[in-house]
Order: structure tokens, then sequence, then C-alpha cells
């Protein structure tokens, strides 16, 4: 996905629930604190558990984003900042997947919920 590129997101593990995703950390990504941007985190999240469906279905089912609950638990800095998105329930209209968002040393960061709609 162009946009996945655009921040440099690629997999790096897959998993029988889900996927890893991996995003190097830059300074056009950073915040005014100098840590990584909230939307960044938020998007790492969405797209780990996007892809994880995708594989899921094989490429063949459109899907998208219609509900995601995330919480900040602490900033993250450091050379690269890791995704690992678990498929929680794959119904015949919704999935939701969970993604735990770590920084380069596997400490949480961030954890979210997201619902996706099979279209």
């Amino acid at each position: 996905m162009p946009f996945n590129s655009l921040l440099g997101i690629r997999v790096v593990r897959l998993h029988p629930d889900g996927v890893s995703i991996e995003c190097p950390l830059r300074a056009d990504l950073m915040n005014a604190n100098g840590t990584l941007h909230g939307g960044v985190l938020a998007t790492l999240a969405d797209s780990a558990v996007g892809i994880a469906i995708n594989r899921h279905f094989g490429g063949l089912r459109p899907i998208a984003t219609v509900e995601m609950k995330i919480n900040y638990l602490k900033p993250v800095a450091g050379a690269k900042i890791r995704a690992r998105a678990r498929l929680l329930r794959v119904g015949k209209h919704l999935c939701v997947g969970q993604a735990d968002i770590g920084n380069s040393r596997s400490s949480l960061a961030a954890t979210a919920l997201i619902t996706y709609i099979l279209l």
C-alpha cells in the first residue's frame, strides 16, 4: 500500500493469528517533544490489523476500518517501532483485531482494539 510505503512500514513476521510490522523512526514522524507522533502509532495499529485481515482472506476481500480505540501508554523514541497484530474474531461482516505497539526495546507504548467491516 503506498501510504504504508511512505511511512516505511514493512511486515517483519507472520503469525498464525496475525502479523508483526515495523517502521523506522524518522525526524519527520516526531512531535514537538521529540517523541513519535500519536497519529503514527494509530496508523501502525490500523495497518497491522488491516494487513493481518488481508492476509487471512488472501487479499480477496475489500475491508475498511469502522472503529478504533487506542490507549497511549508512554512516549516512543529510538530507532524503530513495531506493532504486533492479533485477530480476535473474524466474522461474516466484521473482524476485530488487537495491536500492541512497542519500541525497539519491546516496551509496550500503546495498545489498540480495531474493528473492520468486510465489504
